[in-house]
């Protein structure tokens, strides 16, 4: 049982303001998607002119790629601008998690990605196909050049859709690396298969960035605690605020990027003490745990209730 504030929602003022912030900060991520967007699109039909007159499929098959990135920072931008949104009587939270569903939807199309790469390689590897070297390494280099940028243009942003953004645009940027050095090895020494070989070497590293975004995606989505956050520890936290006697039904999870909510039930010893003491408890969870949006229900101590969660007490 941990000890809990009081009843009604003790963030008023707060939650304006975090919103104000946090529309601010997805308002910048929005422009940033968007240039980033254009860029990877503008250059995504350069590659695929150079393919068609070089007739090289895997300058093609690279743009395809960057058409797929395309779409899902559209995807993103789309979420971002949404997660900007005011709050209304139908969405009382604002729309913050549409960021959430276009990092799924993100995660989604990597995976796509990455079947397809996997699928063209080993037939490439099966069938070995004539590339263009010196023209795969001058587009490449240009490539590289242009997801430099993006990821600059995208530095320091950590929203979801910011993250996929990034986990998208790190894949094209190894993928020009690696036709940059195979590039190298077929105009040198005419050896193809190592375009395929490199290809699933990419392949699986974005692989491992997916399911790390989708993990944390499908945690959002699920309302885990946040893994920075110890239930714990907040619980005895509260529990241990002069005037409290104990806590249950603490329950704390994730809106969206930077963005978490706190219930509680909170016994006092008296509840008359209950004003002071919310002040408290907001300060609390606020300047410890930067959580900003709080529902507290408070309860005289000698109140009977059956308590379904578990129920936290200061240690010692």
């Amino acid at each position: 049982m941990v000890r809990h504030g009081s009843g009604g929602h003790p963030h008023d003022h707060a939650h304006e303001y975090n919103h104000q912030v946090s529309a601010e900060h997805l308002g910048g991520g929005a422009k940033a998607l968007t240039l980033a967007l254009l860029l990877t699109l503008g250059f995504a039909v350069v590659e695929a002119v150079s393919g068609w007159l070089a007739g090289s499929l895997a300058l093609l098959s690279d743009a395809a790629h960057m058409v797929t990135d395309a779409a899902a920072l559209a995807i993103g931008a789309i979420a971002a601008r949404l997660a900007g949104r005011p709050p209304s009587t139908r969405h009382s939270y604002g729309l913050q998690r549409a960021e959430v569903v276009g990092a799924l939807l993100n995660a989604a199309f990597m995976l796509a990605v990455v079947a397809w790469i996997a699928f063209e390689a080993a037939e490439r590897l099966l069938q070995p196909r004539a590339v263009h070297g010196p023209l795969v390494l001058l587009v490449a280099a240009v490539g590289l050049a242009v997801n430099l940028i993006v990821l600059r243009v995208l530095h320091g942003g950590e929203d979801l859709n910011t993250q996929a953004a990034r986990l998208h645009v790190l894949g094209d940027l190894l993928g020009s690396v690696a036709a940059l050095t195979a590039g190298l090895v077929i105009t040198f020494t005419g050896w193809t298969p190592v375009d395929p070989i490199l290809s699933l070497l990419i392949s699986g590293l974005i692989l491992l960035s997916t399911t790390r975004l989708l993990r944390e995606a499908l945690l959002v989505v699920l309302e885990s605690v946040p893994r920075h956050l110890d239930l714990q520890d907040i619980g005895e936290s509260l529990a241990a605020l002069e005037g409290v006697h104990d806590v249950h039904d603490l329950h704390v999870w994730t809106l969206a990027s930077g963005s978490y909510a706190l219930s509680a039930h909170l016994r006092l010893r008296r509840l008359e003490d209950w004003p002071g003491l919310l002040t408290r408890v907001q300060s609390l969870l606020r300047e410890r745990y930067a959580i900003e949006h709080v529902t507290i229900q408070p309860e005289p101590r000698e109140r009977v209730t059956y308590i379904s969660a578990e129920v936290l007490r200061p240690r010692g």
